[in-house]
This record gives structure tokens, C-alpha cells and sequence, in this order.
């Protein structure tokens, strides 16, 4: 099963191919982040962001209490480990 799960985005790697890194429980790795960017919302307000990953995207922008709560969640049903295994195979060396 895929879920989207809550990181943190801790830079911006290239912002006109709207890209950054993000934090997903010590696990680093680049994603897309076109869904949460708007004329409201730049590329450059976006580092400290909570967002919900799924498939190399943020989809939506989370509070940080949230995301928390989903951590805690998904640590509980056992399915973190999965996800973060799999982005450990996807991180650029």
C-alpha cells in the first residue's frame, strides 16, 4: 500500500522546477511541490512547511500537530517503517 505520509520541507533544491527536500522522520529526499505553491503561497514561504507526501509530491500542506498525529498513526499500524523503507530506496546517493 502507498500512503501519503507527513515531512517537513527543509529547502528548496530548485525553485522553477518547484522542487525541495523534504524530512519524512530523518529520511531526506526531493520532491515535487507544484500542489501546495500559489500566488498566496510562493516557493520561497514553503521551507518549514508540514506536507503529506504521496508518490514523490506534497499534495496538501498540514499543520504540524497533524502531522504528528499521523506519524503517531501510522508508527502504531506498523506502516511507517514500510514507507520510509521505500523512500530510503528512492534517495539519491
Amino acid at each position: 500500500m502507498c500512503l501519503g505520509i507527513p515531512g517537513q520541507i527543509v529547502s528548496i533544491t530548485d525553485a522553477d522546477k518547484l522542487l525541495a527536500k523534504v524530512n519524512v522522520s530523518g529520511v531526506k529526499r526531493e520532491i515535487n511541490i507544484a500542489c501546495i505553491v500559489s500566488d498566496e503561497h510562493p516557493v520561497s514561504s514553503c521551507v518549514g512547511d508540514w506536507v503529506l507526501v504521496h508518490v514523490g509530491f506534497a499534495m496538501s500542506r498540514i499543520d504540524e500537530e497533524e502531522a504528528a498525529r499521523t506519524l503517531q498513526i501510522l508508527e502504531e499500524l506498523g506502516e511507517i517503517e514500510l514507507e520510509l523503507d521505500a523512500m530510503k530506496l528512492s534517495v539519491e546517493p
